[in-house]
């Protein structure tokens, strides 16, 4: 039998795959312990129901960034959102679980707003995938669900900016198997902006549908 011995090729891509996974997995448990902080604040409020967001330590104000739509046309975000109440979400089209669960839900829970309400709160969805997500992929993904949500991307670096100052972990890029498909580790909360544009809540991935008809209806009135 034939020793196989790793060269120093190997054992670099080796070290590349677990520093990645070792971020994927942070950034996984950063998003389950803002969820268990939020949740433990809700239980200590014996006098009240158990809220369906997490409130922000310190709030956080709309990122002031262009990116492009899906059109291929500048977006300024601060200014396109002021007024508006603005559910931000940082994903990628081929994320396999919480980015489409999180749009059907929306897009189910738009369906029986009110027309007013409706009308006074947008969808944004930034790509954390730009190297395969083009503005017309985007813009095809969110057709599926609602016409009116705005898909987003940009550079690398602009879309790194966007989730920073947004306060959400940037996302990681795991490496790409032998047929080139790869994973991206993302946060999967929804960042809540006020007409104000100010996040002082986030809404963390399984919030159901009834919970969102209950809520977005005071967040557009207060």
């Amino acid at each position: 039998m034939t020793d196989v011995i790793d060269t120093p090729a190997t054992v670099d891509d080796e070290l590349e795959r677990r520093t990645t996974r070792r971020r994927v997995i942070t950034i996984a448990i950063v998003a389950f312990v803002v969820l268990a902080v939020g949740l433990a604040v809700g239980f200590t409020r014996s006098s009240e129901p158990t809220p369906n967001w997490v409130e922000l330590s310190t709030p956080v104000e709309m990122p002031d960034i262009v990116l492009t739509d899906t059109d291929g046309e500048p977006y300024d975000l601060r200014a396109e959102s002021e007024g508006r109440v603005t559910l931000l979400y940082f994903g990628y089209l081929n994320c396999p679980d919480a980015c489409p669960i999180h749009m059907a839900v929306l897009d189910h829970t738009f369906e029986q707003l009110a027309p007013d309400v409706r009308s006074s709160i947008d969808v944004v969805f930034v790509t954390t995938d730009p190297e395969r997500d083009s503005p017309a992929d985007l813009g095809a993904f969110l057709d599926r669900f609602d016409p009116d949500f705005v898909g987003l991307t940009g550079s690398a670096d602009d879309l790194r900016d966007a989730q920073v100052a947004a306060g959400v972990p940037v996302a990681v890029v795991e490496p790409a198997d032998a047929d080139g498909e790869y994973l991206v580790g993302h946060a999967t909360q929804v960042v809540v902006f006020d007409a104000d544009g100010v996040a002082r809540r986030v809404y963390p991935f399984g919030v159901r549908q009834s919970d969102w008809l209950a809520d977005l209806p005071r967040l557009v009135a207060e």
